[in-house]
Order: structure tokens, then C-alpha cells, then sequence
């Protein structure tokens, strides 16, 4: 026999190769483009997709080899998309290649076992398989190399025009990152993004800047007597569940959100995000900018605008004589938070590993933490006012523990059977998130009455400010129930609750039908009679002459007027 014959598969070794190939491409298909969301991102990663099948075929000259190897990086892609809508609630794009590699990701991935044993075992299979088809796969005959040239510049030209911007796919191009997060059209979203990922600054007109005067309450501010200790807290994915029509049960009442006679400020929020980006309201709170005004790149702000702007709420309460103290339940690395509090401009970080916390750190462990971070930075402090903002974790999704699981009342569906006319019945997905979600609320409501108390203890002035960073998606269900908000609230999706309390000090009352998170900072200002820089100055102007509103205010050309007085005379982005 002579060597050529035996290095020559036989047709059956061929035919199952083959066949292996094929079914993978089935799946591929199946799961790549025909499961995108619309007809037109079907069609562009169906071109996408033949594309490399082609390329791969001609440069290895070998069939099974080729519609494998072309195959494979958008199935590995769908079904790491997959995972990570399915764990995560948002899918795979491409910062996420650049942002999420850090050693925070491994903390996280070991909270999913099944998604470690699928990285697991792509590191070992997809490799295994190339070789044997490599190896044991028929070859083209040499003198086909004219073809094969034809054939590989066919596949790039195809490719060239599919990922061209302004190409024949440029309607999927002009798909914005919040589409991409939710329409789970996962491989159009992945390509999309990687345009996505540059910060682009506000557009605006400098002259507009004088439009409009942002000096008025420079020279009023006045200092109070004696500064009051702030504490603010972001609660994860907390909102006020009697916004839901089908929430009738008495447990849809907690005491946090209802004012009281330290109250100063209370009510409707409008977010920016919803179901997942908490970072992004940080953003807003700290830097009183909303992250959509950067572009799709704005949703990684904690990487790339926290290094980039100016006046940050931590800065001046610095400048204003306070030690400003971050407590972060997860550790330091998740989303870059310890380097972006650094440039947010906090004196101190704790971290969930230093604190002891992690993902199921509930609020009341979150607040012990606080009380011994608090009494530490007070020794540290020599007297200065603290500023303590704290984040807490309970009620990130997802929202799944099974009822019996639960403690009485929750162990069971709470919202059984017919509800009142003009709704229907929830199902048992929802019993379960919103029956879920209830639950951990109470815990959220008994231990913010313990942190009251706190901060009540003796005769210190002292600022409380709580409130939610966006709604829980209940993996999208919570948008199938009916909400009830006031009609100045611009989308119900994107609305939250917020409460500023002060303890041992003058009460001024505030009154917005609907406040932007984008305000928080210079209404903690205004309650704690502190003097501000100009950024803030124009931000409490702004958010008075638009009734609290902010990107939805009627009065556009105020609005302008503010984007080039904050971008083009403070010069705030970097």
C-alpha cells in the first residue's frame, strides 16, 4: 500500500466527520442567526457566518475542518451570550472583554459551577476536535490553488461589507447599546458593540453657554453652623413595590418609604438603567450626570468617564472639610470599583473581602459593617464630618429561592388566584420573583429602621439618604405587570424611590413630583447648607428651573445652555 493511500481517510471515516460538521452547523444556525431578534440581524449574521465557514474551508482545504472551525467562534459566542443573559441578565458584548478581566470575575463565576464546567469544557473539546478533524480529514487536491484564492478574497469581501458600518447592515449598526442589552439578538449585539466602546463627548454649542445665567446662587451659599455627618445607600434593585397595580397585599408596604417628620425630601426617581447596571446610577449620584449622555460607552463608567470628570460630589464634600468613606459589598475589583472611587475622589475604600461581605451579604450585615467602618473613620476623621456612601447587594437578582425556602408569609404564592378587574392573574414565575423580592425587602425595611436609629443615637446632625439604582428584572417578567406612577414620571420601567431624612438638624422640605437621580448630590447640599463649586451650582439651578427633571426637561433650550456651560466653559469631561 502506498503512503498517499494510507494517509487517505476511508469515505466511512470521512462520512461521519462530515456529518459531525453539518450537525454542528445546524446548530450553529439554529442557535446564532436564526434565533436573532429581527429579520435583518438574522440576514447579517447569516452573512457573517458563511463568511468565515468559506474562509475556513478555502485556507485549510478541508471540508469537515473548515465548516467546523468556521462555525465554532459564533457558537462559542451564542453560547457565552447565552450563559451570561441567562446568570447575569445582560448579554455578552464586547467591552466585556476588556472591562470584566480581572481577577473579580473568577469571585463571580464560582457563584454559577455550571458556567465554570462549560468554560471548562470548551478549553478541552473545541481544541480535541480540531485536531482529529485536521488530522483525519480529506484534503483538496493541490492544484486547486486559483480557486482557493478566489474563494478566500469572496469570504473577506463578504465579511467586509457585512461589518462595514455603513454598509448594507447599517439599520443593525444604528441599534443603541440599551437595544443591544435586551433584544437578545446576541451575535448582532456582540459586533454592534465593539463600535460602542469609544466615549464620545456631549455635543453642544459654547456660545449657548451664556445663554442662560449659572452663577445665580454662587455668592448665597452659606455655611451651616455645624455640619451634618451624610450617609447616603444605594439599594440594589429596589423600588416601591405598590407602584404595581397587582401588589395589593399589605406586605407591599414598607415603612422606608413613607415620609415621616424628619423627612426633607421624598418620592418618584427617574434612573437610567434598568434591570442590571447599578454602576451607571453610581455614576449619576456621584458625578450628577447621566452615563446615556456619553454614548453607549457611558454603561462602563466606572472605567472610562470615572477617571475623565471633574467636579464629583466626593471632591467637594473633600473641598467642603469632610473625609469621604466608599463601602463597597463586593470586592474591590468588581467593575473597577476601588480605582473608580479613587477618581470619584473618596479618601477611603472598604471592600466586601476587608468587610467580610459577599453576594449574600444581607442589608443588616451590610449596616454592622457600616457602623464599624464609621466609628474607625470618625477616629481617623479628627473631627471632620464623615461622607459614607454604601452600597448594598440583597436584592440583586436573581429572585428564584423556591417559597418553601422562605419564612412565613412568603412561603407561599401571595398572589394567587384572580386579582382585581383589569388584571390578570399572576403565574407562578411571578409569585415567585415578586413573592421573593418582598421578602428581602422587609429585611431591607427592619434593618434602614436600625440604621435610622443609629444615626439617631446622640445629638450629631446627620443626613440619610437611601434609595433605589434601578427595578429588578424578574428575567423580564416585571414588565409584563401594570404600573401606576404619576404622569410626570417619562418612563415607568425607569423609575425608582429615593428618601432624605435628617436627624438632629433644621428641616427644609422639598417637593418634586418626579426627582432625576442626577440631582441627589446637590439636594444632600442643600439640606446640609454646604457651599458648592460651580458645577453644582448649575446642577441645583437646573434641576429647580426643570422641576427636577433632567434629560426629559420640556425647556430644550435650557438644557443646552447647561451641557456647553458644564462641557465647554467648567470642562468637565477631561
Amino acid at each position: 500500500m502506498s503512503t498517499a493511500s494510507r494517509r487517505q481517510p476511508s469515505p466511512r471515516h470521512r462520512g461521519w466527520r462530515l456529518g459531525l460538521a453539518l450537525a454542528l452547523l445546524a446548530v450553529t444556525l439554529w442557535f446564532g442567526p436564526l434565533a436573532e431578534h429581527a429579520i435583518l440581524d438574522r440576514a447579517f449574521a447569516a452573512c457573517i457566518l458563511a463568511g468565515m465557514i468559506l474562509f475556513a474551508i478555502a485556507a485549510s482545504r478541508r471540508l469537515a475542518f473548515g465548516l467546523v472551525a468556521g462555525c465554532l467562534p459564533m457558537l462559542l459566542l451564542v453560547i457565552a451570550a447565552n450563559l451570561k443573559f441567562r446568570y447575569l441578565e445582560t448579554p455578552l458584548l464586547a467591552p466585556d472583554l476588556v472591562y470584566y478581566a480581572n481577577a473579580e470575575i473568577v469571585e463571580t463565576l464560582l457563584r454559577y459551577p455550571f458556567i465554570i464546567g462549560a468554560i471548562v469544557a470548551a478549553l478541552v473539546l473545541v481544541p480535541l476536535l480540531l485536531v482529529v478533524l485536521w488530522r483525519g480529514g480529506a484534503s483538496f487536491r493541490a492544484d486547486t490553488h486559483r480557486g482557493r484564492v478566489i474563494a478566500m478574497l469572496a469570504a473577506l469581501a463578504i465579511l467586509g461589507a457585512t461589518l462595514y458600518p455603513g454598509g448594507p447592515f447599517a439599520h443593525v449598526y444604528d441599534k443603541g447599546m440599551w437595544a443591544a442589552m435586551i433584544d437578545q439578538s446576541f451575535v448582532s449585539d456582540f459586533i454592534v458593540s465593539v463600535r460602542n466602546a469609544r466615549v464620545h463627548e456631549p455635543s453642544f454649542r459654547l456660545a449657548d453657554a451664556t445663554l442662560d445665567n449659572w452663577n445665580d446662587i454662587a455668592a448665597g451659599a452659606s455655611a451651616a453652623p455645624r455640619k451634618p455627618d451624610i450617609v447616603a445607600v444605594l439599594e440594589e434593585s429596589t423600588f416601591d413595590p405598590r407602584m404595581l397595580t397587582a401588589c395589593t397585599s399589605k406586605l407591599c408596604d414598607a415603612r422606608m418609604f413613607h415620609a415621616d417628620a424628619n423627612t426633607i425630601a421624598h418620592g418618584w426617581m427617574n434612573v437610567h438603567t434598568w434591570g442590571g447596571g447599578t454602576w451607571t446610577s453610581e455614576f449619576a449620584f456621584l458625578a450628577g450626570l447621566p452615563h446615556t449622555m456619553f454614548g453607549p460607552a457611558g454603561l462602563y463608567a466606572p472605567f472610562n468617564l470615572a477617571p475623565r470628570i471633574r467636579y464629583t460630589l466626593p471632591r467637594l464634600l473633600d473641598a467642603d472639610g469632610y473625609r469621604t468613606v466608599g463601602i463597597y459589598p463586593t470586592d474591590g475589583d468588581f467593575m473597577n470599583g476601588r480605582d473608580a472611587y479613587a477618581d470619584y475622589g473618596f479618601d477611603a475604600f472598604h471592600g466586601g473581602q476587608e468587610l467580610h461581605l459577599g453576594w449574600g451579604a444581607t442589608d443588616a450585615e451590610v449596616f454592622a459593617a457600616f457602623e464599624r467602618v464609621f466609628a474607625e473613620e470618625k477616629a481617623r476623621a479628627d473631627g471632620k464630618p464623615l461622607f459614607v456612601f454604601v452600597l448594598t447587594l440583597h436584592q440583586h437578582g436573581p429572585h428564584m429561592t423556591p417559597l418553601h425556602e422562605l419564612p412565613a408569609p412568603y412561603d407561599q404564592p401571595l398572589f394567587p388566584g384572580k386579582l382585581a378587574p383589569g388584571n390578570a392573574a399572576l403565574d407562578d414565575w411571578l409569585n415567585l420573583n415578586l413573592t421573593n423580592y418582598l421578602q428581602r425587602l422587609s429585611m431591607s425595611d427592619a434593618a434602614m429602621t436600625r440604621l435610622e436609629t443609629f444615626l439617631r443615637r446622640d445629638d450629631r446632625p446627620a443626613l440619610l439618604l437611601h434609595f433605589g439604582d434601578h427595578q429588578p428584572s424578574f428575567d423580564g417578567a416585571i414588565n409584563t405587570l401594570a404600573k401606576s406612577v404619576p404622569p410626570q414620571v417619562p418612563d415607568p420601567q425607569y423609575v425608582t424611590y429615593y428618601m432624605l431624612k435628617g436627624f438632629n438638624l433644621p428641616v427644609r422640605r422639598e417637593d418634586y413630583p418626579v426627582l432625576d437621580i442626577a440631582y441627589l448630590g446637590s439636594l444632600l447640599l442643600d439640606a446640609a447648607d454646604l457651599p458648592r463649586n460651580p458645577f453644582f451650582v448649575a446642577n441645583t439651578l437646573l434641576r429647580d428651573r426643570c422641576d427636577g427633571h433632567d434629560l426629559d426637561c420640556r425647556n430644550a433650550a435650557l438644557r443646552n445652555s447647561y451641557r456647553a456651560w458644564v462641557f465647554g466653559k467648567l470642562d468637565d469631561l477631561k
